[in-house]
């Protein structure tokens, strides 16, 4: 533990040196200036809770201001790039060097989603770590030495992509970092991080300096971000006149209704929308919970494409960037490499048939989870640039009413034993400090297919879609069940034994050990969601849930 003057850092981490006395100052001029509208935002959040159904309404506004053709201000060329974005965990330093180099075809991403959120696992150390490798990547002096594999990464020669810079969200404290004993809000400390250290270095190479926002619900958030980006300018000498840009993430439910408004509250800052997939079906699930009427099919069959209304979303997303000049960002490909290059060959076509969807739609970029399929994920959307084609989708939101309904499909048992593995899996990966983990949700049946890089949003859609069905007891077609506590419980203890089992002799006591806490997480965790307690993983420090772990969970 260390303190320094107002601030107390709970790590014995060496990078703790990155707390010098004038960034915390800095640190805690944010801390006083914002802590009470980060804290009334949440309260907000917990207020639009009603009978455990998340209350909301059509707020799209109709105010001059925002329904006039006002633009954003100029983007940077290198943002209005077609292509395709790579993502990783930014604290994973082999990762972030992979990220940055080319890939199988010696091509270059055109982005890098230098992440600390949804693929970290919110620890301090990740925070301080990513900061580092940022700073370092800027500079090009980022490097890593693996010594079981003997190996040396190092960034290769050539224009490496730009970064764009993904921090926790306004939900989060970091409770390891206190200012007058008081846990910072997490977006205040990853933020102020990231322009003080990777930033200045980006100035001083003429780069713009970029950020993903997520989790944002209302207009009143987004002005929260220009505001902390506008102290933030005027306290940190060598960005006072750089160039910041910022992209919403739409992922949560509220937020489809402001998307216009919203972007407006960037200010300065506003350079686009993003069209998150799986966190807005996870919201979704979460904003209908308590609606018999609304209980969704497997979720492995709700398909964006194929599913008119949140299509619609989208391309009211699109036509919003289109009508002020901003920057539409795609979905995640979330396909690993296979060692059966069949399989590879399959998963790279389905990939880019989602891209060529995408781009026809009018996004200009999307995010890929490995370089090995940058290629067949960036063609679509460079392909489609260079034919000069025009999008299907208008300039005009108005074509694009929102609607919420119920998706068509199957509910079925299997689909909730999925959930349960993917579930397990990546608490398991979260435990071990891993946000993001290849799973394969259908591991030990017949078949061959890739892997997928699974991050907190799935586990989410999988905690909401298992909840959903047990505060309906809805029926599975596949099986005569209902899903009651009792059905629910044995499955994941089932599915705990299966994984187990499947690794004997690869895995070790700790491991198993592992798996074991990673069962009592995930029935705490599916517990909280029927009784409409959406608490995200994230705010759970590793103690608590150690502690919860430790402790056998009961559905009832």
């Amino acid at each position: 533990m260390k303190k320094i003057k107002r601030v107390t850092i709970n790590s014995d981490s060496s990078l703790t040196s990155l707390f010098s006395d004038d960034f915390i100052k800095l640190i805690s001029l944010l801390h006083d200036k914002f802590s009470d509208r980060v804290l009334g935002a949440r309260e907000e959040r917990i207020n639009s809770i009603n009978n455990g159904k998340k209350s909301y309404k059509n707020t799209t506004t109709t105010d001059k201001k925002f329904a006039q053709h006002w633009k954003v201000p100029i983007i940077p060329d290198d943002l209005k790039t077609p292509g395709i974005e790579i993502s990783g965990p930014a604290h994973i330093t082999p990762m972030f060097i992979n990220a940055l180099n080319p890939g199988p075809g010696g091509n270059r991403a055109e982005g890098y989603l230098d992440d600390d959120e949804d693929s970290a696992s919110h620890r301090l150390e990740d925070t301080l770590k990513a900061a580092f490798n940022r700073k370092h990547a800027v500079e090009r002096t980022l490097s890593y030495f693996d010594e079981r594999r003997n190996k040396k990464y190092s960034i290769l020669d050539g224009k490496i992509p730009f970064f764009m810079h993904r921090e926790r969200g306004l939900h989060l404290d970091e409770k390891d970092v206190l200012v007058d004993g008081n846990p910072i809000s997490a977006t205040l400390l990853s933020t102020a991080l990231t322009l003080y250290y990777s930033g200045q270095s980006q100035n001083e190479r003429n780069q713009g300096i970029y950020f993903y926002i997520p989790k944002t619900e209302t207009p009143e958030e987004a002005k929260i971000y220009k505001d902390i980006f506008d102290e933030c300018r005027n306290h940190i000498g060598k960005i006072k006149d750089s160039t910041i840009k910022a992209i919403l993430l739409v992922e949560s439910f509220p937020l489809i209704w402001s998307m216009e408004e919203s972007l407006y509250n960037l200010g300065n800052y506003s350079a686009g929308l993003n069209a998150a997939r799986w966190d807005l079906k996870a919201s979704l699930l979460e904003y209908v919970m308590s609606d018999p009427k609304s209980v969704w099919p497997d979720r492995f069959e709700v398909d964006i494409k194929t599913t008119p209304f949140i299509e619609n979303i989208f391309r009211r997303l699109v036509a919003i960037c289109k009508k002020h000049d901003a920057i539409p960002i795609g979905g995640m490909a979330t396909a690993l490499p296979h060692k059966n290059p069949e399989i590879n060959s399959i998963a790279a076509e389905s990939i880019t048939t989602d891209k060529k969807w995408e781009a026809e739609l009018g996004f200009i970029r999307a995010w890929v989870a490995h370089i090995y399929h940058m290629e067949p994920a960036s063609y679509p959307f460079k392909d489609f640039a260079n034919q000069k084609n025009t999008s299907s989708t208008s300039s005009n939101p108005d074509d694009y009413p929102i609607t919420i309904e119920t998706p068509i499909g199957s509910t079925t048992g299997e689909c909730t034993r999925q959930n349960t593995r993917v579930l397990l899996e990546y608490i398991e990966g979260w435990l071990n400090g891993r946000g993001a983990k290849g799973i394969d949700r259908l591991a030990g049946k017949p078949g061959e297919r890739p892997a997928l890089m699974e991050d907190l949003a799935t586990a989410r859609m999988s905690v909401a879609q298992i909840a959903q069905r047990m505060i309906h007891e809805t029926s599975c077609e596949d099986i005569n069940q209902k899903h009651n506590p009792d059905f629910v419980e044995k499955l994941i203890t089932n599915e705990c034994k299966s994984i187990i089992n499947s690794q004997l002799k690869t895995t070790n006591n700790t491991s198993i050990d592992t798996y074991k806490k990673s069962l009592n997480i995930a029935i705490k965790w599916i517990k909280n969601y029927t009784e409409f307690n959406f608490r995200s993983l994230g705010s759970y420090s590793i103690s608590e849930l150690e502690e919860i772990g430790s402790t056998d969970q009961k559905l009832q």
